[in-house]
């Protein structure tokens, strides 16, 4: 079966330009699921010669469906169907779990474990005095060994006995020795991912990406987590249940 089998045939007496009707093409043919999530598609050479449409014609189409997110370029990857995933903001939880009851399989890379001095942002969100120890996490988080969020977190040092003791999950480890947070505050706010952090997540500099803060604290009010993530805007969707109570 070709591709354009799968997807619909252009439409020689549609006066939409040629981008605008491959784009929607694609566009529907994800909606309704004949292109899964994950599914590659054909290179441009071979989409073009098969719609009888310029390469300029179809990047520009797909250039479209990227921003929109739904779709996912990777240098030596070519292009797929994006595979996003719904975070909810109603309960606490690590990213390993949110993609483990996805089913998806998470795992980390890391770019720095370290024990330090607070810094004065650190100081200032955790409530430690000057000069206090802390630890800090800096990784790289996947699912499914794609790229998908940039994780820097920087913890009190009364919360664990070191940084080996943090191995794939955070939470894990600081519920072992009873500092997991049971509330917490967080901050969403729409970054363009620059520089270091796109090369890290695999996209272009300057791809839409989300950066949410977290502060996490005990029941008695002490701060043990802060937290600085960025997502990739074309894999992520954060979602609120919101009532009139």
């Amino acid at each position: 079966m070709t591709f354009a089998s799968r997807i619909g045939p252009m439409v020689p007496s549609d006066p939409a330009p040629l981008y605008v009707q491959f784009a929607r093409l694609l566009r529907e043919a994800i909606a309704g699921g004949v292109l899964e999530e994950g599914a590659a598609l054909p290179a441009e050479r071979d989409l073009a010669i098969e719609f009888g449409i310029s390469r300029i014609t179809i990047r520009k189409a797909m250039a479209e469906l990227v921003e929109e997110g739904l779709l996912v370029r990777r240098r030596g990857a070519g292009t797929t169907v994006s595979r996003r995933i719904e975070k909810s903001f109603a309960r606490i939880s690590s990213f390993s779990e949110d993609m483990i009851a996805r089913g998806r399989s998470p795992s980390s890379s890391w770019i720095s474990r370290a024990a330090g001095l607070v810094m004065p942002e650190e100081a200032m969100q955790l409530g430690l005095s000057p000069g206090a120890p802390v630890l800090r996490f800096h990784r790289v988080r996947h699912a499914d060994e794609i790229p998908m969020a940039l994780e820097f977190s920087t913890i009190p040092g009364w919360c664990l006995p070191g940084i080996e003791d943090v191995t794939d999950s955070l939470y894990t480890a600081l519920d072992a020795t009873g500092h997991r947070p049971t509330r917490a505050l967080q901050r969403l706010r729409a970054v363009p991912v620059l520089g270091n952090h796109a090369r890290l997540l695999g996209i272009d500099p300057g791809s839409p990406g989300l950066l949410i803060e977290r502060c996490g604290f005990l029941r008695d009010g002490r701060a043990v987590e802060f937290t600085q993530s960025f997502y990739r805007g074309d894999a992520y969707d954060f979602v609120a249940e919101l009532t009139d109570l």
